[in-house]
């Protein structure tokens, strides 16, 4: 077993015991928001969740980093209720996914990494809709549109059709009708598809207030270098497997060039790949290197 797991369960021991030592007999969902129990997801012939496990702990920031494939999104959509597992379970916040689906989504917001959105409705439309969905106070709701629009420079486009908005601008109002409600629970499958420069800035700042709240967010994107400024944890997945689960900070000292990058590389098999490419690119004759067996070899240490 890798020390990086090792670590990670450790830590999940000290919690229980800290909070035994304190008087405190903690209920589960009060240590843990998100427990991901021994999940499989199945498709046709194709296994792409393997017996994954992860716990959450309230006010925690994760990433979730993979290669295409890994199972990321997958796992996003499960925790979200889009996807039923074929076994394990999900709980959020003590609830679980599969017995009480409307106790999770209240305390949940998704943002996907595409979405089907009503186009018809204007983006003040949309985000007054999404509000009556979740039965929130109409002046309430209207103070969160207005404060939201505003953190996005959604004013000009508050009265247009989402139809004619442009791939960012939704992407904008996708983004604030998961915030709207106030969830505990953020779950954030790439959600800076589309974004321009000011507005991933943005976001990125809003996120940070979030974890600041003590908000729990988990957040699946490619971009190593947002992952690694806002998540203080780690968990790498790789062939539908979890192959690390750490602190940021434990993962960026494993390696010599202490950077989120070269850990992906190490942990994924895709430095090799990447030289191989290299080679055949400038001509010079190559073995393509094989990928999974030396990754599993050292998983299994």
């Amino acid at each position: 077993m890798p020390t990086s797991l090792v670590c990670g369960q450790l830590s999940l021991i000290c919690a229980a015991t800290l909070a035994v030592q304190s008087g405190k007999i903690a209920w589960a969902w009060e240590l843990f928001v998100i427990e991901v129990i021994n999940l499989v997801k199945t498709f046709g012939g194709n296994t792409v969740l393997k017996g994954v496990s992860f716990t959450v702990r309230p006010g925690e920031a994760t990433g979730c980093l993979g290669p295409n494939g890994a199972g990321k999104s997958t796992i996003m959509k499960t925790l979200a209720g889009l996807l039923r597992p074929t076994s394990g379970e999900v709980r959020l916040c003590g609830y679980s996914l599969d017995s009480e689906p409307l106790e999770v989504k209240k305390r949940l917001g998704y943002i996907p990494e595409t979405a089907a959105m009503y186009t018809g409705l204007t983006a003040n439309e949309y985000l007054s809709l999404v509000a009556e969905l979740y039965h929130l106070d109409r002046q309430h709701a209207a103070d969160q549109i207005r404060k939201l629009m505003e953190a996005f420079r959604l004013n000009e486009a508050a009265d247009r059709q989402i139809d004619s908005l442009s791939k960012g601008m939704r992407q904008k109002v996708l983004i604030s009708s998961a915030l709207l409600h106030d969830p505990d629970v953020l779950i954030f499958d790439e959600p800076l598809n589309g974004l321009d420069v000011n507005a991933v800035l943005t976001f990125r700042r809003i996120v940070e207030d979030l974890i600041e709240q003590g908000k729990t967010v988990f957040y699946c994107s490619h971009i190593l270098d947002v992952v690694e400024r806002l998540c203080k944890r780690v968990i790498v997945l790789n062939e539908g497997e979890v192959v690390a689960d750490d602190e940021t900070a434990h993962l960026l000292a494993s390696t010599p060039k202490g950077s989120l990058e070269a850990v992906f590389q190490e942990l994924t098999r895709i430095g090799p790949e990447i030289e191989w490419g290299a080679a055949l690119a400038e001509g010079r004759s190559a073995v393509k290197p094989q990928l999974g067996s030396p990754a599993q070899g050292k998983r299994d240490e």
